[in-house]
């Protein structure tokens, strides 16, 4: 059988919420990743829980890119779908390549679905796929005849289609089988009849492949392994990578953590990993709601563990009254934003990056914290450890900004040496020789942390203002400007302690740089990278820290004749730009749920170049 090598490929999965398109896409992700392939997932879940079977809201989707070099985003267009009924093919369609591949579950192409996707006629009969190659093959019939010698009724026995369909990209691509059998066989150990159904499902489909006729236009490729640097990997999700992260940083201060949170899309995965980690010091509290939470994890802090608490949008705005709690008392406190498509309920299982005024601004009072960002799956670990380590450091919140995108997202993750990460144990207060709760360290400006019930440290915390020098309840005016002074310095002084700000892409000057911050890391420098390749002066610069922004950044972007911002919002960097330093940063927004795609930015910043001409 003939196969075409590629350097990479873009398969799409998409069907109805309950067809098991993200299983299926999570295990071809699982067998690309042992291939030794270079991998970017997006899956793409429908914003309602349970939609209408066969309607196009109710589309479920599952993206993967990989290759044999550097993958940096899921991919702009799919060399390949996978379509389950004719609602996914509705929607999905438009993501497809011309002249790309089309698999068709023809047996769900019935009168009543076709009506449910606002198909007037048959897009397998009246030329609407003309433009692309299509395998027909009704993998509903085929499944049922799979499995029919196995005690299943028709419900169960079609809840196989996605292995089916599965096993057939398998053989398309040259996947190996086995991690998805072995995982079949853990999954249903206590159901072995529905695992056997399955791996009869999925050998079916990859015998199909083996043994059936294609068109001559039609066969299968191969992709080579990608040369990346030597290690131990992992496919990781940007949840577990935080949730790791979270484990191990609270490990390299030598505290406990105490994890409170209330479930809310796509936070809610976060809780459900650290509950399984419990033999790492780590204590898990689900609470009755959002400001029992963050309460809850103030109160940890308060006694000596380590408090995070986790939410999206909605939550955060729920917990900001506890956040200031937590700057007047000067705690350390993380808070993890999820972000989601809004305002109010909006979009929940969308992504978008609308939430950094709320983290900046979104407070009463003059209530300074500090916030960063996680710009990848992977680096979700990194962030977090740092996050934990600048909050116990200056005894502040600190809010860790990630996204939907970036939690359900999966991508190779280097597992790292735990040894080479500087443990930095956390010191308490014990003396209760000239002991005064809010005597500052003179670098840091952060309060001393003493544990209640220290013999000799006894002292009042609470939202009230505190007196300068004592700690006690205070109403004095010229002691409030003190103490709002102090806060904000302390926290404007972590400019000094964070890195430099550098450069992705390109040089430190230039006719144009594209800045962007969190998920939009992939997208930003692929699109730079291609435009520098035709010789266009174009950098990329990624924003770690939000606030308190980077020292040198003022001086970085004031070498650049333009400064574009892509963001999943309508330009709230833009402001923190201009209002920090005066820069006329121009916004590339976009609030559709979806990611940005890598031609878009690259249209942008020719844009912006051809106008400078």
């Amino acid at each position: 059988m003939r196969r075409d090598q590629l350097g990479s490929a873009v398969v799409r999965f998409a069907g109805d919420s309950g067809d098991g398109m993200q299983f299926a896409g999570s295990q071809f992700t699982q067998s690309t990743a042992l291939s030794g392939n270079d991998l970017a997932t997006f899956p793409d879940f429908p914003a309602e829980i349970r939609a209408p079977a066969g309607t196009t809201f109710g589309v479920s989707a599952f993206q993967i890119n990989f290759g044999d070099d550097t993958i940096q985003t899921p991919g702009d267009a799919c060399d390949m779908v996978v379509v389950m009924n004719p609602a996914a093919l509705k929607v999905e369609l438009p993501e497809l390549l011309p002249g790309g591949l089309v698999v068709v579950d023809t047996g769900t192409f019935t009168e009543r679905n076709l009506h449910k996707a606002h198909y007037e006629s048959s897009p397998l009969e009246d030329g609407t796929l003309d433009a692309y190659r299509v395998i027909k093959l009704d993998i509903s019939a085929m499944t049922l005849e799979a499995v029919k010698s196995m005690d299943l009724g028709k419900k169960e026995s079609l809840r196989c289609k996605n292995m089916w369909a599965l096993g057939f990209v398998y053989w398309m691509y040259a996947r190996d089988r086995q991690p998805t059998l072995d995982w079949l066989n853990e999954k249903f150990v206590k159901k072995p009849e529905l695992a056997e159904a399955n791996i009869t499902a999925l050998n079916a489909g990859h015998a199909f492949g083996e043994t059936a006729e294609m068109p001559h236009d039609i066969h299968g490729f191969s992709i080579g392994k990608a040369d990346i640097e030597p290690g131990q990997y992992r496919t990781v999700t940007g949840a577990e990578a935080l949730s790791w992260g979270l484990v191990c940083g609270a490990n390299l201060i030598g505290l406990q953590m105490t994890f409170c949170s209330y479930p809310i899309t796509p936070a809610t995965p976060i809780l459900h990993i650290l509950s399984n980690l419990m033999e790492y010091d780590v204590l898990t509290f689900q609470a009755e709601d959002e400001i029992a939470a963050i309460c809850s994890a103030i109160g940890a802090s308060y006694a000596g563990s380590l408090g995070v608490t986790s939410s999206s949008g909605p939550g955060i705005a729920l917990k900001t009254e506890a956040m200031g709690l937590a700057i007047s008392a000067e705690l350390p406190l993380l808070i993890i934003n999820s972000q989601r498509a809004g305002p109010s309920t909006g979009l929940p299982t969308k992504t978008e990056q609308s939430d950094l005024y709320q983290a900046v601004y979104g407070r009463n009072a003059d209530s300074p914290l500090v916030v960063i960002s996680a710009r990848s799956p992977a680096d979700c670990f990194d962030v977090a450890i740092e996050a934990i380590q600048l909050s116990t450091k200056y005894m502040t919140p600190v809010i860790l900004m990630t996204d939907g995108y970036i939690g359900n997202a999966a991508e190779p993750w280097r597992i790292p040496d735990m040894d080479t990460y500087e443990k930095k144990p956390v010191q308490f207060s014990t003396d209760p020789e000239g002991f005064k709760p809010f005597l500052r360290d003179e670098k840091t400006l952060a309060r001393p942390w003493a544990i209640p019930g220290t013999p000799g440290l006894e002292h009042r915390i609470g939202g009230l203002e505190k007196d300068y020098d004592t700690g006690h309840i205070s109403y004095d005016p010229a002691n409030h400007q003190r103490m709002t002074d102090m806060r904000a310095a302390k926290i404007n002084g972590i400019a000094n302690d964070i890195p430099p700000q550098g450069v992705e892409e390109g040089g430190t000057q230039g006719k144009l740089a594209v800045v962007g911050w969190g998920s939009t890391y992939g997208a930003i420098n692929r699109a730079v990278s291609t435009v520098r390749g035709d010789g266009l002066d174009v950098a990329h610069i990624h924003l770690r820290h939000i606030w308190p922004m980077a020292a040198n950044l003022g001086e970085l972007l004031a070498g650049f004749d333009q400064v574009l911002v892509p963001e999943l919002n309508t330009g709230q960097l833009v402001t923190l730009i201009r209002d920090k330093f005066l820069i006329d940063a121009v916004s590339l927004s976009k609030v559709s749920g979806q990611p940005f795609k890598i031609s878009e930015i690259e249209a942008a910043i020719r844009e912006r170049l051809e106008s400078q001409t």
